[in-house]
This record gives structure tokens, C-alpha cells and sequence, in this order.
């Protein structure tokens, strides 16, 4: 199976556990919190490793330490 560069960084590895346990921790959220803080978390969570794995794929070393900056 083909393993992405992005996939090898320990920091995107980081990311991906962060996200399984906020997503973990926000299943205990009650139910009026669902489109509000819940869904801001997630969103925020995922965000960190879509944004590794896109600078990652980045040529120039600015645009990747834009999205790593962002990811941050």
C-alpha cells in the first residue's frame, strides 16, 4: 500500500489522535451543543491535519510554511 509523505511525519500522526479523541470527547457533549461547539471542535480538529497534508504537498517552502503555519 502506498503511504503518502505526509503520512510519515510523527506531527500528522499527532493530529490524526487528536481528532479521534475530540471527536471522542464530543460524543459526551449534549445534544443542544451539536451544531454549535461540538461541530466547531471537529472541524477545528481535522483541520490541523488537512492542513499538514496539504502543505506537505506544497513545492515552494513558502507555501508550505503558509499551511503549516495555518495548521498551527
Amino acid at each position: 500500500m502506498y503511504v503518502s509523505g505526509f503520512e510519515k511525519l510523527a506531527v500528522w500522526k499527532e493530529a490524526r489522535i487528536l481528532t479521534v479523541l475530540i471527536y471522542q470527547l464530543t460524543e459526551k457533549f449534549p445534544d443542544k451543543e451539536k451544531f454549535g461547539l461540538t461541530n466547531q471542535m471537529r472541524r477545528a480538529s481535522v483541520s490541523i491535519g488537512a492542513n499538514i497534508a496539504e502543505g506537505s504537498s506544497r513545492f515552494s517552502a513558502k507555501e508550505q510554511a503558509h499551511y503549516y503555519s495555518i495548521s498551527y
